[in-house]
């Protein structure tokens, strides 16, 4: 058995040579013979256990981390990682040194260190739980299962109870507070060795400030402006003139509903003396417009008619050498194009009529939905009377119980408030001495540092006056001489300015020939656009020769051709939409005399909201008061009489109390709007004749 006296500093040893280590840059072997060199100054035994300590840490590396980062993934979350090397050295010494360290010895090692952290590694690793489980299937990964379990796990297993009794000091001596604290080096700070800076120069002190008086606050801020006054006076005003309006309005709501007899029959004269519309029919005429091109396009139908002209030529040297004209290939290609094409519309239009047949379908069954809807809606609605009166007895219970709360808190509010309203009187006496004395001690100090200022002033002022003093220097230049710097291409600045006016003279030369060029270029352009034109009118006079023969050819065929039947499909598709039409007018007839039966159950509904609608047109008419009226001649309602309206729209005219309760409806909206917003509202009505 080693026996050490400082263990605590051989461990600290080892821990600081194995974070030196670095496996990619140094071997094992230079690493321990460094280290040995360092170790000198131990014994013999201790610098053999530190050695040997390294080499094993080294050696089994990989089964230590297993341990090792498990322990910081568990129960070592808060460790520090630098302390990792630590743990694998223990991890070691209880693996593979504790038959040769004995138990006594080892304990020392572990109380050497620091308590809590002994404590934690130790319990988490002699677990014998961990150790048959997980510890033993990663150890067998790196060796033979069997060597692991005889050499290793049994051994740790065996030294569990004896450990297990080391660790439960170690719990007593944290319970009873005795850890030994580490002791950690001080830092004593030095001083920066800074270069001295130098003086700067003394700036200009701006000049204090001088508060201005404040002006007084005007009266008219306590006093209530004259435009209130005003917008009240004509608040009144269009109040009263919103009234009038409203009577007369709701006097003569009906009036423009009814059509005098002698307008019925201007109206019923001019329908029929209107002519029946004709369309005009489109002349086929094409006049040949001359189109003007520009050089491109010229160039474009030149090269174009030029590529016809080579491939024409190409088929008629085919057709001598012997080969077989494609013509009759092509009408018989177009025929059974024209055959596809008329199977293709059949088919679209077969779909077509299956869609509307789908959509009358689904027409009908809209309208057995809407039935049952109905019948739904009507138990619905009785059921919702019975709520709201429900309703309504429990929130005025509800509002009875807050009043007498209410009530309650008001009465203790007011003694708190008495206290707060003194004790705010208190501090602002407080805070106005204050003010008064730091106002004092203020003005003291400003007064005793412009004194300083001005001093200052007037000294950096006379330093200034005498090193502003302007130095008078005069230089004459001549303009023939060379700057005598002592190059070679040195020349004066006459000799410059003759030599630009010959390089000038060069470039307009230059220029003028190169002018001459391109209007020689352009004309050759001119040349070639003009014949290309002549060529391309030869061959657009034959394109309309050719056009006019085909349109002939079409013409004689269209007149000969007689129309194709239409297919037996298309036709059941057509009777059969037919018949779902009249079903569909059948059953809106039968749903318009339903919707009578249930506007006489919806009027007992309709009684229960009487008092709800009463007390919105209450608030609207309070509303419509406010709202100031408009200065021209109309009134309230903006309706325009329904004779004019249905002549210029062409529409069929509503009936007269379904299009009232609309404009009534939507002028609500619009004065309600206006209440809210604050602004005056032009209120229009037109006279009714």
């Amino acid at each position: 058995m080693v026996k050490m006296v400082s263990h605590g500093k051989h461990i600290a040893i080892i821990v600081q040579q194995l974070n030196k280590f670095n496996p990619e840059n140094q071997s094992m072997e230079d690493f321990l013979n460094e280290s040995a060199k360092m170790l000198q100054t131990l014994n013999m035994t201790e610098e053999k256990f530190v050695l040997d300590t390294l080499a094993g840490c080294i050696e089994y590396k990989p089964l230590l981390d297993v341990v090792v980062n498990a322990f910081f993934v568990q129960d070592g979350r808060y460790c520090l990682f630098s302390e990792r090397n630590l743990y694998i050295v223990i991890c070691y010494l209880a693996t593979f040194q504790l038959e040769e360290l004995g138990l006594q010895h080892f304990s020392r090692i572990v109380k050497s260190q620091d308590t809590a952290k002994m404590q934690k590694f130790l319990r988490f690793f002699f677990n014998a739980l961990y150790l048959n489980t997980w510890i033993k299937d990663e150890w067998s990964r790196f060796y033979d299962s069997e060597y692991v379990k005889e050499n290793w796990i049994d051994l740790l297993l065996r030294w569990q109870p004896k450990v297990q009794q080391l660790i439960e000091q170690l719990t007593d001596k944290l319970n009873n507070g005795t850890t030994t604290v580490k002791t950690s080096m001080v830092t004593h700070p030095k001083e920066f060795n800074l270069t001295v800076p130098r003086r700067r120069a003394i700036p200009i002190p701006l000049p204090i400030p001088v508060l201005e008086k404040r002006p007084p606050v005007p009266p008219s801020t306590y006093k209530p402006p004259k435009e209130k006054k005003q917008l009240e006076e004509i608040k009144t005003k269009n109040r009263r003139k919103a009234e009038d309006l409203l009577l007369k309005a709701n006097a003569d709501q009906f009036r423009c509903a009814t059509m005098k007899p002698e307008k019925r029959e201007n109206t019923h004269d001019s329908m029929n003396s209107k002519p029946a519309f004709q369309a005009q029919k489109i002349q086929s005429k094409v006049d040949n417009i001359p189109i003007k091109l520009n050089a491109a396009a010229i160039l474009r139908e030149g090269a174009l008619y030029q590529r016809k002209m080579e491939q024409e030529l190409k088929r008629i040297e085919n057709l001598l050498q012997g080969a077989g004209d494609p013509s009759e290939f092509l009408k018989w290609q177009k025929q059974m194009r024209g055959k596809d094409l008329e199977e293709q519309l059949a088919e679209i239009e077969c779909r077509r009529l299956q869609g509307k047949l789908s959509h009358e379908e689904a027409v009908l069954a809209h309208q057995n939905v809407i039935q049952e809807n109905k019948k739904k809606a009507d138990l619905m609605r009785e059921e919702k009377a019975e709520l709201m009166q429900q309703y309504a007895e429990k929130r005025l219970q509800e509002q009875k119980e807050m009043r007498e709360l209410v009530e309650q808190v008001v009465e203790g509010h007011k003694n708190a408030k008495q206290a707060k309203v003194k004790l705010q009187k208190y501090k602002q006496q407080i805070v106005q001495k204050v003010c008064e004395e730091n106002g004092e001690l203020l003005q003291q100090a400003l007064e005793e540092e412009e004194e300083k200022l001005r001093k200052r002033y007037e000294l950096i002022q006379q330093i200034r006056a005498i090193e502003s003093l302007p130095s008078i220097r005069h230089k004459f230049v001549d303009l023939t001489e060379t700057g005598g710097h002592g190059l070679i291409c040195e020349m004066s600045i006459v000799e410059l300015r003759e030599r630009l006016a010959l390089l000038r003279e060069a470039q307009k030369a230059a220029e003028e020939e190169k002018r001459e060029q391109i209007i020689h270029e352009k004309q050759a352009k001119e040349q070639l656009l003009l014949d290309k034109l002549d060529q391309i009118s030869l061959f657009r006079a034959e394109r309309g020769r050719a056009a006019a023969l085909k349109q002939e050819e079409k013409k004689r065929k269209s007149q000969s051709g007689e129309r194709p039947m239409k297919d037996e499909r298309i036709l059941n598709l057509e009777k059969r939409i037919a018949e779902k039409t009249m079903e569909r007018k059948k059953q809106a007839g039968l749903l318009k005399i339903t919707t009578q039966k249930t506007s006489i159950s919806s009027r007992k509904v309709q009684g229960l909201h009487k008092e709800k609608s009463s007390a919105i047109d209450l608030l609207f008419t309070d509303l419509c008061s406010t709202v100031s009226a408009g200065k021209g001649g109309r009134g309230f309602f903006a309706i325009e009489p329904l004779e004019r309206t249905g002549k210029e729209s062409g529409k069929t005219v509503q009936e007269p109390s379904t299009w009232l309760q609309g404009q009534r409806n939507s002028q609500k909206m619009a004065a309600y709007k206006a209440a809210r917003s604050g602004a005056t509202v032009c209120i229009l009505r037109s006279e009714v004749k």
